[in-house]
């Protein structure tokens, strides 16, 4: 497999100014094993990310997608915890994607990760269809006309859905999964009707949901769903995950997702 590159409807150069101190943070996470640069006042990875890369199961042979990939923190953080066969990770914003590149080749994964700047509806030109055993994704969350716009068009692009919706990223996943793949995503829990009957119409189905609390007495607020493609119609239902404590702090789970103890 090619080594990590940027790629835009062609293969084009990274982008200098990737390590302007000004304007980016190289911050290190999972006790220390991953780096990570990020724009110092851009879109930043937040919680989600990290309940992503640690409730998704990863197989060592499976071939891997992540639609919308931003820094690469998730689809790097699945690449330490499993050698994995490919690695690729699509994401619109060029700036975004240059800085996932970076960040391949500074944890030394450059030989193993491939990176696309593209918008992931194109996936059909670039792809031939079921190559890939699992993509994940964290999608934005909000509708285009719903809540305030970031002014900040790399955060409003991260969490509008301003380049498209939610049943865009499902149906460009079923598109590259083979059959018996998977798809993992986070998602708000307010907004599990519409992942639900957006992936059955893309011909996924929900095959395990872990509903994700901040604390034991809060409502969910987010939720990991896994799909199957072609796969039978049992749903696991999983324990409650919960974020903090009452008395303040991450849980023990949260804790081994936070510090890379999968």
């Amino acid at each position: 497999m090619p080594g990590s590159m940027l790629v835009a409807r062609g293969e084009v150069n990274l982008d200098g100014g990737v390590n302007d101190g000004d304007a980016v943070t190289c911050d290190r996470l999972f006790q220390g094993n991953l780096s990570l640069y990020q724009d110092r006042r851009g879109y930043r990875f937040s919680i989600d990310a990290v309940l992503l890369a640690g409730l998704t199961r990863v197989r060592a042979t499976d071939r891997i997608m992540e639609l919308g990939t931003g820094c690469g923190v998730v689809l790097l953080a699945l690449a330490m915890r499993q050698a994995g066969s490919q690695w690729v990770g699509v994401e619109i914003q060029k700036h975004l994607a240059a800085l996932a590149v970076k960040n391949a080749e500074i944890n030394g994964l450059a030989d193993r990760v491939r990176i696309l700047c593209m918008d992931w509806k194109d996936v059909q030109e670039v792809f031939p269809p079921e190559g890939f055993d699992l993509v994940v994704s964290n999608p934005p969350y909000r509708r285009l006309r719903s809540g305030r716009m970031n002014p900040n068009l790399q955060k409003a692009m991260a969490r509008h859905e301003i380049c498209g919706a939610v049943q865009d990223m499902l149906q460009s996943a079923s598109y590259l999964l083979r059959k018996g793949g998977r798809l993992a995503v986070i998602y708000p829990a307010s907004r599990l009707d519409d992942l639900v009957m957006a992936s059955m119409q893309a011909g996924l189905r929900p095959k395990r949901l872990t509903l994700i609390h901040s604390h034991h007495d809060a409502p969910a607020k987010l939720v990991h769903m896994e799909c199957g493609k072609g796969s039978g119609q049992e749903l696991q239902v999983m324990p409650p995950f919960f974020i903090y404590q009452k008395i303040g702090g991450y849980t023990p789970a949260m804790l081994r997702l936070h510090t890379g103890c999968w």
